[in-house]
């Protein structure tokens, strides 16, 4: 099952970070392939909230769906995302804040992932792979563009 782990340092607050992810809604105007976001339910568990949302996904002619329930646990800086249904047998991501300073922070990002159908994970496994490598970048220069650029 391919996956990817990778810690960035980053110039933001990890709480900064933590809400950036967290605002999934925002994610077609940055996000690698996806095409929309839709969340369905919001609620609370406690100190976290849970969101199920359906991501359409595209490459070329190719497009997608699944959705996911994604719990935001603030007071662990951290976010995780459990597959619920649509083209992959199994999706799993996890991202976590660790504050290093008042504006800068480590953030670890990890998929794994598997396609249902094998002729689509043949088809957009590359893609898929390509676009999870970019993942943490995207929200990297997504924060310099929400909340300044890294200091100079």
């Amino acid at each position: 099952m391919p996956q990817l782990s990778t810690t960035r340092r980053v110039c933001h607050a990890a709480s900064d970070m933590f809400d950036l992810v967290a605002d999934v809604e925002r994610y077609p105007e940055f996000v690698p392939l996806c095409q929309s976001l839709t969340v369905r339910k919001r609620t609370k568990e406690g100190a976290k909230e849970v969101i199920v949302a359906d991501m359409t996904i595209a490459y070329k002619l190719i497009r997608e769906t699944f959705t996911s329930r994604v719990t935001l646990d603030r007071p662990n800086m951290e976010i995780l995302v459990q597959y619920l249904e649509g083209p992959f047998r199994q999706l799993n991501n996890r991202w976590r804040f660790r504050a290093v300073e008042a504006r800068l922070c480590d953030v670890d990002f990890f998929i794994a992932y598997e396609f249902r159908s094998r002729t689509l994970g043949m088809l957009m496994g590359a893609v898929f792979d390509a676009a999870f490598r970019r993942f943490a970048g995207a929200f990297e220069r997504r924060a310099d563009e929400v909340y300044g650029a890294k200091p100079a």
